[in-house]
C-alpha cells in the first residue's frame, strides 16, 4: 500500500492538500522527489514478510492438512498432499491480503493512503537506512549503466493537462466548450496566423486618394473597427485608420482626407505569414497594437489579423454564433465546411489523427489543393480516413464550401 499509494498520488492534489494546511503532504512530495530509500524499505519489508510467511505457514498448516489426510491416504502421500495444500493456502492468502486488497485500497484513494502511511514508513526508513543505502547504491549503479535517470521526472506537459481535461469532460466535470477552449489555447503555438486571418479578397481597405464621399460610402457599406489604408493598391500599405477617429471627424462635420490628415493614418504592424498565433500575441503585446497586416515572402499582402481574431480562435463556439461557425454538423451526420476552415478544427470535428503531407497546408482548401495537385473545381472529391471531401461551391478559384460525408474507407486518398 505504501509503494502503490506513493506512485499513484497526484502532485497537484498533494499540493492542494499542502495549501489547505496538511503538513503530511509536504513529506509525501519530498519522498516522491527522492523515493529511493522509501521504495527500498518497502521491498525489504515485502520480501521479508513473503519469505517468513512461507516458512511459518508451511510449518503451521502442513501438519494439520497431513493429519486430516492421513485418515484416508498413506502417510507419505498425506504428507506430500498436505504440503501442496499448505502452499496453495498460503499463496491464496498472499494474493488476496498482500496484493489485491492493498492495491485496490491504494489505487482508489492514493493520496489519503499515502498521507496515512508516511509517518510509520518514515520511521522504518530511518531505522533501516544503512541497509537501504547499500541496496540503493547498487540500484543506482545499475540504472546508470542502463542509461536511466535515478529520480522520477515530475514535469507536467500540455499532453498531461489535455488528458486531465478530457478525463474531466468524460466525467462531466468539464463542459465540452470549456475543454475546447483549453485545447485551443495549446494550439496557439502550432496554428499559423493564416488560420485566423481575414483573407486578402475579404479585406476592406481605403485608398489615400479617395475623396470624402467615397470613404463615407465604403464605411457605411462595410462597417469595421479598423480599416487598412493603401496607396493605390492593396500591396502598397500606408497604414491603418480607426473607425472611432473617422466617426469623430464626421460628428465634427470635418472632411475626411487620408493623405493630408496625418493624424488619422497610423503606422501598421506587419508580420510574416508563417508566424504562429502565439507569436502574434507577443508582437501585439510588445508593440501595443491589436491590428496587423500579414505578408508572404514576396511582400504581398495575404490578409489582416486582429487581437479579436486570435481571441475568437481561443474561445471557439463560446463566442461564435451558429451562422459564423466554419464547420457545421448536419442532421444526417455529414458536415458543411468553409474552404478556409483551419485543419485543427476539421481534425477535431472528424476525429482524424493523421493527415497526409502534414505541414504543407493550414486550411481545408489547402488540403484539397495538395491532394488534387491543382486548383479544386466544383464536384471534385477527395477521400481520406473514411471521409469524402466534395467541393460544392467555388468562387473565383476560391473553395467556398465543402461537403464532408462518411464513406467506407476503401482507400486513403482519392
Amino acid at each position: 500500500m505504501a509503494e502503490l499509494s506513493l506512485a499513484a498520488s497526484r502532485r497537484l492534489k498533494l499540493q492542494q492538500l499542502l495549501d489547505d494546511g496538511d503538513a503530511r503532504a509536504a513529506r509525501v512530495i519530498a519522498v516522491q522527489e527522492q523515493p529511493g530509500h522509501y521504495f527500498t524499505v518497502v521491498q525489504i519489508g515485502v520480501n521479508t514478510v513473503a519469505i517468513l510467511g512461507g516458512i511459518v505457514g508451511e510449518g503451521a498448516f502442513t501438519p494439520h492438512f497431513a493429519g486430516l489426510l492421513a485418515y484416508v491416504l498413506p502417510e507419505e502421500q498425506a504428507q506430500n498432499l498436505g504440503f501442496a495444500l499448505s502452499f496453495m493456502c498460503i499463496t491464496a492468502l498472499f494474493i488476496v491480503m498482500a496484493d489485491l486488497v492493498p492495491k485496490r485500497l491504494s489505487m482508489n484513494e492514493p493520496e489519503r493512503v499515502a498521507l496515512a502511511l508516511i509517518g510509520p514508513m518514515s520511521g522504518l526508513v530511518t531505522l533501516l537506512k544503512p541497509l537501504s543505502w547499500g541496496f540503493n547504491a547498487i540500484s543506482d549503479l545499475l540504472l546508470r549503466l542502463m542509461g536511466q535517470p535515478a529520480a522520477r521526472d515530475n514535469s507536467i506537459t500540455h499532453h498531461d493537462i489535455l488528458a486531465m481535461t478530457e478525463a474531466g469532460n468524460l466525467a462531466g466535470v468539464v463542459a465540452d466548450a470549456e475543454q475546447q477552449v483549453i485545447e485551443n489555447v495549446f494550439e496557439l503555438d502550432t496554428r499559423t496566423v493564416e488560420s485566423a486571418m481575414t483573407t486578402r479578397e475579404r479585406i476592406v481597405f481605403l485608398n489615400l486618394d479617395e475623396d470624402d464621399a467615397l470613404i463615407r460610402t465604403r464605411i457605411a457599406e462595410s462597417p469595421h473597427s479598423t480599416y487598412l489604408v493603401c496607396d493605390g493598391e492593396i500591396d502598397r500599405v500606408a497604414g491603418y485608420v480607426d473607425s472611432t477617429d473617422l466617426f469623430q471627424r464626421v460628428l465634427r462635420e470635418e472632411a475626411i482626407n487620408l493623405r493630408t490628415c496625418a493624424d488619422l493614418v497610423k503606422k501598421v504592424l506587419i508580420v510574416p505569414d508563417r508566424l504562429t498565433l502565439a507569436e502574434v500575441l507577443v508582437q501585439f503585446r510588445e508593440k501595443l497594437e491589436d491590428f496587423a497586416v500579414i505578408v508572404n515572402e514576396y511582400s504581398l499582402v495575404v490578409g489582416v489579423i486582429t487581437l479579436n481574431d486570435v481571441m475568437s480562435t481561443v474561445m471557439g463556439s463560446l463566442v461564435a454564433s451558429h451562422d459564423e461557425e466554419q464547420i457545421v454538423r448536419r442532421e444526417d451526420g455529414s458536415f458543411l465546411a468553409d474552404g478556409v476552415t483551419p485543419i485543427p478544427d476539421v481534425q477535431r470535428a472528424l476525429e482524424i489523427e493523421a493527415w497526409p503531407h502534414a505541414g504543407q497546408y493550414d486550411t481545408l482548401a489547402g488540403f484539397l489543393m495538395v491532394m488534387l495537385r491543382r486548383i479544386p473545381r466544383r464536384t471534385d472529391q477527395v477521400q481520406w480516413e473514411g471521409w469524402r471531401f466534395e467541393v460544392v461551391d467555388v468562387d473565383s478559384h476560391r473553395v467556398d464550401q465543402v461537403m464532408i460525408t462518411r464513406v467506407q474507407p476503401e482507400s486513403r486518398a482519392g
